[in-house]
């Protein structure tokens, strides 16, 4: 696996990791639901069974509804300040989806130039003190590419594999997971709004990103 033993991993995003955490995003002893009840709870029970050894550290910093413009606002509290060896961006939907939802107010949407200008600007600030980054792309749960929404969702698809490869980072292409899923499943089966997955919808990212860091274990 490329993540070093006793790492601090941060994962930041909108609802997609967000599912519901405590404020304070990491486990505790009293029970609460820490992470969520989505694919940064799996993963973290993966690693904790699989390489208890390895003393990992997740913080959940998700927060629902959040666009990349929202990620910049708080990115010094929630990402410089917590001082992650390993950061995982995973950005997108809601930037795409008030384009749809929202028509009429273009000003709460965040198009491609946008998107990618303040992604790199955050990441510039960010890389030289991580030891690893991790880029997932956005997704809609959508199989016809001709769909608008998502052609629209591959563009910021492809922006985050571009800056992975300027980064240096690890793409997770969360978009293609779906589509395998699609393939022998309704969309509505996995989620009601084609974004909103339940477990094993989560389970298809959490997967994704395991598969991606080399994790030998179930993958």
């Amino acid at each position: 696996m490329l993540i070093q033993p006793h790492s601090k991993l941060v994962f930041i995003g909108d609802s997609i990791t967000d599912a519901g955490r405590d404020p304070c995003g990491e486990h505790t002893p009293w029970g609460a639901p820490g992470f969520g009840n989505g694919y940064v709870s799996q993963i973290n029970a993966i690693l904790q069974v699989w390489c208890p050894q390895d003393s990992l550290r997740l913080i959940n910093r998700g927060n629902s509804g959040d666009t990349i413009r929202d990620l910049a606002a708080r990115w010094q509290s929630d990402v410089l300040d917590l001082t992650p060896d390993w950061l995982t961006v995973f950005i997108g939907v809601n930037d795409v989806w008030r384009q749809f939802d929202s028509p009429l107010r273009p000003e709460i949407a965040v198009f491609p130039e946008e998107f990618e200008r303040t992604y790199r600007e955050l990441l510039t600030r960010t890389r030289p003190s991580l030891k690893g980054l991790v880029l997932c792309s956005p997704f809609v749960i959508e199989p016809n590419k001709a769909d608008p929404m998502r052609a629209r969702i591959d563009e910021y698809g492809e922006i985050a594999r571009n800056l992975a490869q300027d980064f240096n980072a690890v793409f997770v292409d969360v978009q293609a997971a779906f589509d395998g899923l699609c393939a022998h499943l309704h969309p509505m089966s996995i989620a009601w709004d084609r974004i909103h997955p339940g477990p094993h919808g989560h389970m298809a990212i959490a997967r994704a990103w395991l598969h991606a860091m080399q994790f030998d274990g179930f993958c």
